[in-house]
């Protein structure tokens, strides 16, 4: 049989099959098994659905290993097996397309996020994409197709395994939402022009959604790429009917979408989940017609016409952030290299706000310089720390440092929120990851966690260079001065230095620490960063003790935090003679780690335990130029 590459050069189109997954699900094997690996402990049933697909007229048979790379069979305990579970899908399918048809050896993501929002290097993915690439090249198929992708980049490590593993030809396919963009707001001419450029045979949709959107998306990609196109949608968008999701676009009206993809100018053509051998036997018929007729053109929306090519802009765009002494008085101490202060304030538990708010004007009253407004510590419910830090800000003029984390927020809804913080006026943000809903007293609450606080910096970062998440113009940046945290006293400090690596390359520019009870600790980490060329404004948390009991709870149930024996031993002694006298020997303990580490950092966060501004007031008494709490109680009374 020819070459695939010959056949996309004769201009005719070519026909995949339809779904696997569906298929298998149909037949009774329910999701909690490895489908991949089926084509080693059912190979008759996958051969059975490839036999299926070839009798509808199907000229290209997939293989069954959409997911079965090393990072997706580990799930499975599979991931020392890649080699052998693509070698035996390929070898399945090569028997059943035989010399007519040809086998492509089906690649999908990895299933977790790369940097920089993600933990997974480039490089990482890059081998596993070469890992399963080079199986399936040994096994028999005539070409690779990488399919439901949204992360452009990821796509370009997958392109670049391909590569690695064989000179086959690849077949690169982007997944979108019903928006027309992929979730990371790529839209279809970028799309078209990126993975164009990455030096593929052919590009373009698959998965997702229905044809009528991948109809769309194709005609506006076809006005900006000469590359041919491919497109396979879903059966439509997926309904629940009877607690089972069904695809409801029937056989002909897939076919009807199918002879209009391939008027469009689609050169490969398919279906994507809920499509069976009955929707391919359709479109086989539609597309028989559509040869028959008048050569196919290229046509966009506008019958024709030219396709105007979106103003949406990419990474090149980017503006220049405002310097960072510029966007806030934060900012500007940690640039000038003065000792920045903060002091931790929960927001309310319900909706009224006067008692942060009062704790917040003796912080004002006391020259502190911001408020740092935790954003549902260890997963409990207290008002919006937007909501909180506006009302701080307004009320009180005293700038605050906004906790914001990736639990309870898609992608989407952090991109929506933080324009809107820009709008209100806030400007320092520590990003965080955030406590998993287990640890607060819902433990049923779903969390999000669609990035980590790296995939968050960097969000970040793009905001304050006027561009979304996926490259696009906003119109105008945001100017966050951005923060993360980070823990010195980490049990596993290589990994800890090794995720604050990537926080800083994503765009970190100050860290908020622990509480430090060890000056030493924070030292060696401190000498590590410098090392590493990873140094920025360390601001270092500061935990004034109010009892044994919470000396004794830091040190045993809160991870990364160590209190060291002496301390503890003073807290024993001083709980002995009454709470009061404890309160104040933390108090003194927290000012000794104040005086230790003000020559080592650039700024301070001193928490106030139990929400007690007071405790926490009394440790700034260190520090010169701020009063004693006495001192702080005559001018609150003048």
């Amino acid at each position: 049989m020819p070459d695939f590459r010959e056949a996309l050069d004769s201009g005719r189109v070519i026909l995949l099959d339809g779904a696997m997954g569906t298929e298998i699900y149909r037949r009774g094997v329910f999701i909690n098994r490895c489908f991949d690996d089926l084509s080693r402990t059912d190979p008759n049933l996958v051969r059975e659905v490839h036999t299926e697909y070839r009798r509808a007229s199907a000229q290209v048979l997939e293989t069954n290993t959409f997911g079965a790379n090393c990072f997706r069979l580990q799930g499975y305990g599979l991931e020392s097996q890649v080699s052998e579970v693509n070698a035996a899908a390929a070898g399945i399918a090569r028997e059943v397309a035989g010399d007519e048809l040809f086998v492509a050896g089906s690649i999908g993501p990895i299933g977790v996020r790369l940097e920089p929002y993600g933990a997974t290097a480039r490089s990482e993915a890059r081998e596993a994409f070469r890992e399963q690439a080079a199986a399936l090249a040994n096994g028999g198929v005539d070409l690779f197709i990488l399919e439901t992708f949204s992360d452009l980049e990821e796509i370009r490590q997958a392109i670049e395994g391909c590569r690695a593993a064989s000179d086959l030809p690849v077949v690169a396919q982007v997944t979108i939402q019903p928006n027309g963009e992929t979730t990371y707001g790529d839209q279809p001419e970028h799309i078209a022009e990126a993975v164009g450029a990455m030096g593929v045979e052919a590009i373009g949709l698959n998965c997702s959604v229905g044809p009528a959107i991948i109809l769309a998306a194709i005609q506006k990609m076809a006005g900006v790429t000469e590359l041919p196109l491919s497109a396979v949608p879903n059966a439509g968008l997926p309904q629940e009917v009877h607690g089972r999701k069904i695809y409801l676009a029937d056989p002909e009206y897939m076919a009807g979408y199918a002879r209009r993809l391939v008027q469009a100018g689609v050169r490969i053509v398919g279906g994507c989940c809920g499509t069976t051998p009955a929707h391919i036997r359709e479109m086989a018929t539609q597309i028989r017609v559509v040869a028959q007729r008048a050569p196919r053109v290229r046509v966009g929306p506008t019958d024709g016409g030219e396709i105007p090519i979106s103003a949406a802009v990419r990474g090149e765009e980017a503006t220049e952030p405002a310097p960072i002494a510029d966007r806030s008085g934060w900012g500007r101490k940690l640039a000038a290299g003065e000792m920045a202060t903060s002091v931790e304030i929960l927001p309310p538990r319900g909706t009224d706000a006067s008692g942060m708010l009062e704790s917040c004007r003796w912080l004002k009253e006391a020259g502190v310089d911001a408020v740092n407004v935790p954003d549902g510590a260890r997963a409990m419910m207290r008002m919006g720390v937007i909501a909180a830090s506006t009302l701080i800000e307004r009320e009180i003029r005293i700038e605050t440092v906004v906790h914001y984390c990736c639990r309870d927020r898609n992608l989407l809804g952090m991109m929506s929120d933080l324009i809107g913080a820009q709008a209100l006026g806030l400007r320092n943000m520590l990003l965080i990851t955030g406590d998993p809903p287990k640890m607060g007293p819902y433990p049923d609450a779903t969390a999000v966690f669609d990035i980590d606080s790296v995939g968050l910096t960097n969000l970040v970062s793009h905001l304050n260079h006027g561009l979304d998440l996926g490259g696009n113009a906003l119109g105008s940046s945001t100017s966050f001065v951005v923060g993360v945290g980070v823990n010195p006293g980490a049990v596993d400090l290589d990994e800890e230095i090794e995720h604050w690596y990537w926080k800083v390359e994503a765009g970190a520019e100050f860290g908020v620490t622990q509480p430090v009870f060890d000056v030493e600790t924070l030292v060696t980490f401190l000498e590590r960063i410098e090392k590493a060329g990873t140094r920025i404004p360390i601001v270092a948390g500061i935990w004034p003790l109010v009892s044994l009991r919470n000396a004794e709870f830091l040190n045993n149930e809160v991870p990364g935090i160590e209190v060291p024996d002496r301390y503890m031993d003073r807290m024993a002694r001083a709980q002995e003679t009454g709470n009061e006298q404890a309160r104040a020997e933390g108090c003194a303990i927290a000012r000794e780690m104040l005086s230790e580490v003000a020559d080592l950092v650039e700024g301070v966060q001193v928490s106030a335990p139990f929400g007690k501004v007071p405790y926490a007031l009394d440790v700034f008494a260190a520090l010169e130029g701020y009063p004693t709490l006495e001192e702080l109680e005559e001018q609150m009374k003048g």
